[in-house]
């Protein structure tokens, strides 16, 4: 097992560990993205909302697996709400994440 693969498989248990303890997820996509599919029972508040919708987030008193297209929009949520002392992680991009599920 090398460093990255080591990394990234701590990363996937992680995630893992959410979704099998009740995670709701959230996808930070945009409008157009999310319409053209999504994963179903997943919340959707794009990016550039988040600050402005965070106590929506609050309320659903879960942890939160964050997705978008790639994995960087979902980075940056996830780091916000870290911030925001909402217990979060990237879960990457919505269509592998989707495969987990």
């Amino acid at each position: 097992m090398g460093f990255f693969d080591f990394i990234f498989g701590v990363k996937k248990r992680q995630v893992q560990m959410y979704l099998d303890n009740g995670a709701t997820i959230l996808d930070v996509r945009n409008k157009h993205e999310w319409d053209n599919g999504h994963i179903e029972r997943a919340v959707h508040i794009p990016l550039d909302e988040l600050k402005n919708r965070i106590e929506e987030v609050k309320q659903l008193k879960k942890p939160i697996v964050v997705c978008c297209e790639s994995g960087v929009r979902s980075a940056k949520a996830a780091k916000y709400l870290n911030l925001q002392n909402i217990d979060a992680t990237n879960g990457g991009g919505w269509l592998k994440l989707q495969n987990r599920l």
